[in-house]
């Protein structure tokens, strides 16, 4: 398979409603899409990546700067004829996590664009010692008032789902507000995590970990920023109340999670496919955390259009050792998205295999053009 150009569109994707974190309130978010032409434009691949810079330090224009001159390395693979070029192109590339959303998008639309040219699912190119045919997504409740809170706790309810993630923020009384409405609908039959974003000092994680404690949560995800000094003290109290600490913003590489897990506070470890750096990357994490009996989940950044979400939802499938799933809430959460295909779970949070070759979805030119600025897109021809 013969590449011709490669397009790097810089997206900005609505929400239907502003969802709030500890870190700052959207209704939107700005991503990359990368896309691999070949054969004359009978094939075209797709990849996304979710830059966010205060996960890996990247922005979006940096990230599309950054897919530019990847592709225009000796390395990159014009000639694509098998998986190994892939996986060579992907390990010339930098092992620390400052440009992993960059490096997502380019090897999902490059594994897209092999997948469809020969006829195979994505999942067919990696190991499937682990692999299942359904998932089951968890739910996330956002930082928002109790009428909003309601609403989403009775719709998740109804689609009986039962293991959430709460957005926790520095409030004190909100976060008592979103767990009593939480309690109100499902009372302790859920199976709990929460998620501080790394925002908490020291008087206020001890604050909320009265919330934590009461309401029987099983996971915490990243207290505190990487590096704080706190997160000894943190880790000994949380672990001694038999909950288990996540690292998340501190574990986007394999040298992080080398060093985290050597540092012996957290006990598992969030895996997403942009913040890591793409299937080969985060796949090489979890087979880390696997030898050393270290749990995981498969976690999503908020706003990921349905090529993400496809390509999440790939890297669960090959996962069935998982502890939780998070991804695929594209029909709740996108105004309008980049895939004809709308790429959700269904009841229960079930989720299995997308139809068709690569990333099994089409993509939606007319709303790709128009959720990009053409002025921002970047060309790189086949030399």
């Amino acid at each position: 398979m013969q590449i011709d150009k490669v397009n790097i569109y810089q997206v900005l994707l609505p929400f239907t409603a502003d969802f709030t974190h500890s870190l700052r309130k959207r209704s939107s978010v700005k991503n990359i899409v990368a896309e691999v032409i070949a054969e004359q434009g009978k094939i075209k691949g797709y990849g996304e990546g979710a830059p966010r810079s205060y996960v890996t330090g990247e922005s979006q224009e940096s990230s599309a700067q950054t897919i530019k001159h990847f592709v225009e390395k000796n390395s990159f693979p014009w000639n694509l004829n098998d998986i190994l070029q892939v996986l060579d192109f992907i390990e010339s590339l930098s092992n620390g996590k400052e440009h992993n959303s960059a490096i997502c998008a380019i090897e999902t639309a490059i594994l897209d664009a092999l997948g469809k040219q020969q006829h195979r699912y994505i999942t067919q190119y990696f190991p499937n010692d682990f692999y299942t045919g359904n998932v089951y997504y968890g739910a996330t409740i956002p930082l928002d008032n109790k009428e909003r809170i309601t609403e989403i706790c009775r719709l998740i309810k109804k689609m009986k789902i039962n293991k959430l993630r709460i957005k926790m923020g520095q409030n004190y009384l909100q976060n008592k507000e979103i767990f009593e409405t939480v309690y109100s609908v499902f009372g302790y039959n859920c199976d709990l995590r929460v998620d501080i974003n790394g925002t908490g000092d020291r008087e206020q994680v001890l604050k909320q970990f009265q919330l934590i404690d009461k309401y029987r949560v099983k996971v915490v995800e990243q207290p505190v920023m990487p590096d704080d000094p706190d997160i000894a003290y943190f880790a000994e109290m949380i672990q001694n109340s038999g909950i288990i600490l996540m690292a998340d913003e501190s574990a986007c590489s394999i040298g992080d999670v080398k060093r985290i897990l050597k540092q012996g506070y957290y006990k598992m470890v969030n895996v997403r496919l942009s913040k890591c750096g793409g299937f080969r990357k985060s796949l090489r994490i979890i087979d880390y955390l696997r030898q050393n009996k270290v749990p995981f989940q498969i976690g999503c950044h908020l706003g990921e259009s349905g090529i993400l979400s496809a390509a999440g939802r790939a890297l669960c499938l090959l996962c069935k050792d998982a502890l939780y799933y998070d991804g695929s809430y594209d029909e709740f959460l996108l105004k309008e998205n980049i895939t004809k295909e709308n790429v959700s779970f269904g009841l229960g949070g079930k989720a299995g295999p997308l139809p068709g070759p690569g990333l099994g979805v089409e993509i939606n030119m007319q709303n790709l053009k128009q959720l990009s600025d053409p002025a921002e897109t970047i060309t790189i021809l086949r030399p």
